[in-house]
């Protein structure tokens, strides 16, 4: 039985050092309508239903991927911006790239531990929406951008993300009249 626990305790130990970054963890609390996601490994896989090669082989190294859209109206400043990349800075991630694809602003941060890629965040900013991707693991940069357009503009995953995102919200209204009602 001790040997049991301490197996558990230290597989606990392990997973948690591969944990979302605390700044992405605590945006998401302070914009509480965000949009989240978890993907993982598998479920990363399930993605490719045409068994695309390069596809497998640009989430390879990925072993948890949090997705995070905000949307700019809830109150999302470039002052809040400007902010969120030093945040990730202090958790020693450091900026690798800026680019743009398709009008959007993407920065990628990286954070690595004697030489290896521990995790990667990636800001996708525009007008309206701002997209967080916290890896654990990482993406070869040359591929942001298409991991980032497969996930947004897959007719499966970016329909299904939108139409959850418009039910969810339709959700907490139905239920914020519902209560005012009963009131």
């Amino acid at each position: 039985m001790k040997k049991l626990f301490t197996l558990i305790l230290l597989a606990s130990v392990g997973f948690n050092a591969f944990s979302q970054s605390n700044t992405t963890n605590k945006l998401q609390e302070k914009y509480n309508k965000a949009f989240s996601l978890f993907f993982y490994q598998n479920t990363l896989r399930m993605i490719n239903q045409v068994e695309d090669k390069e596809f497998d082989e640009l989430i390879k190294d990925i072993e948890k991927m949090k997705f995070l859209m905000i949307d700019k109206e809830s109150a999302f400043k470039s002052a809040d911006y400007i902010k969120l990349k030093k945040d990730y800075i202090t958790e020693k991630f450091e900026e690798v790239m800026s680019t743009r694809h398709q009008g959007l602003n993407f920065d990628i941060l990286l954070k690595e531990k004697a030489g290896k890629t521990q995790g990667m965040v990636v800001l996708v900013n525009d007008s309206s929406s701002l997209y967080v991707l916290d890896v654990v693991g990482s993406i070869a940069l040359d591929k942001v951008t298409s991991l980032y357009q497969i996930i947004n503009e897959s007719s499966n995953v970016g329909q299904k993300i939108k139409n959850f995102a418009t039910r969810n919200e339709k959700r907490k209204e139905n239920d914020k009249e519902g209560k005012e009602e009963n009131q």
